[in-house]
């Protein structure tokens, strides 16, 4: 009866459209709740969510999301089950007696509820400009180490110190800068003078829950961003020796680079320089956020550029300087400041 379940339930899930991995997922988390309840679906009561959650949260130390995001999961598949339309409830009780049938056990009491726009780590910050020169200037020295000392990592450390500069001159994400192609930049007619490199192409935003990746094009905008890649592309890569392989970011052995492989570059760069470490990849992101508003560029351009679909998402990612917040409110109080007209005319 439970693989009965599991197959109407994918057969639903599918005919709704949601990926296969998606629907694979969420059936390894009910395998994972009936495992953990040592029940069948039709004897789950509202107590054993209760004792689950408090095993996240206590054992697991999972976050709030995370739980949610189970709970939201779980809530799925009995509603499903509890759904006239699909018989569930007469089948079991026909099969197992009466009483002996799904009742639902996620609720408002016992879940999770969904009270702010954000619930990432407050601690996670931007890089000041100072921080971030000092950062993409040490991996620009490692490059030059490397070549001093013959060593074989050099062209490693010079594909890494691009990266960066791309995470941070597109505003991108760790996994989107991972699954970059050469063949993802392109020209903008606007900006000639960036040639083959005038916008980016992002094929694996991130998606929606169920959904594909999210496409954006974001447009160059640094110079000596593009500078930097130009010259990866053009002189640095190829040295590699797998001219056939699609991706912008190679490994000596021919593969792609991965973000565990970013995250395990970036802790050993932040370390060495002993810098925060509520300093994530993810800074490099909210870094050209902020940078950029604090620069005066059109609100609406930097939602577009980053991919949220709305400003709330990017206004979480905006942490101006107080000296942008002075001169800001310098601004908003200049107009109330100036000296009244003479003769009480307008000026």
């Amino acid at each position: 009866m439970v693989e009965a379940m599991m197959r109407g339930w994918r057969a639903q899930q599918t005919a709704r459209g949601l990926r296969l991995e998606t629907i694979a997922e969420r059936e390894r988390l009910v395998r994972r709740f009936v495992e953990f309840t040592n029940e069948y679906p039709w004897r789950w009561m509202p107590s054993h969510v209760d004792e689950w959650s408090l095993s996240l949260t206590g054992e697991r130390h999972l976050a709030p999301s995370t739980i949610r995001a189970y709970q939201g999961i779980l809530r799925l598949f009995n509603e499903y089950l509890c759904d006239g339309r699909y018989g569930w409830v007469l089948a079991c009780e026909a099969e197992f007696g009466p009483g002996e049938h799904p009742v639902m056990i996620v609720h408002e009491w016992n879940s999770i509820a969904h009270l702010q726009s954000y619930e990432g780590d407050p601690e996670a910050r931007p890089f000041t400009r100072e921080e971030l020169q000092r950062f993409l200037d040490y991996a620009d020295d490692q490059v030059d180490r490397a070549v001093r000392a013959k060593r074989k990592g050099a062209l490693a450390a010079y594909r890494d110190a691009t990266l960066f500069k791309v995470m941070y001159g597109w505003g991108l994400r760790r996994t989107e800068t991972s699954r970059l192609d050469v063949v993802d930049w392109g020209r903008n007619p606007e900006a000639s003078q960036f040639g083959r490199y005038g916008t980016l192409h992002v094929r694996y935003g991130k998606a929606k829950r169920g959904q594909p990746p999210r496409r954006r094009n974001v447009l160059s905008i640094f110079g000596w961003a593009v500078e930097a890649v130009a010259d990866y592309v053009e002189n640095v890569r190829p040295k590699f020796g797998c001219p056939e392989h699609p991706a912008l970011w190679v490994t000596e052995r021919g593969g792609r680079v991965r973000p565990p492989e970013i995250n395990a570059r970036f802790v050993s760069y932040r370390n060495a320089l002993g810098l925060p470490k509520t300093l994530v990849p993810h800074s490099l992101r909210h870094s050209w956020v902020t940078h950029n508003t604090e620069d005066g560029v059109d609100r609406r351009f930097i939602q577009v550029q980053v991919g949220h679909e709305c400003d709330s998402s990017t206004a979480i990612y905006t942490h101006v300087s107080d000296d942008f917040m002075n001169t800001a409110l310098r601004k908003a109080l200049a107009p109330a400041l100036e000296p009244a007209a003479p003769n009480g005319k307008d000026t």
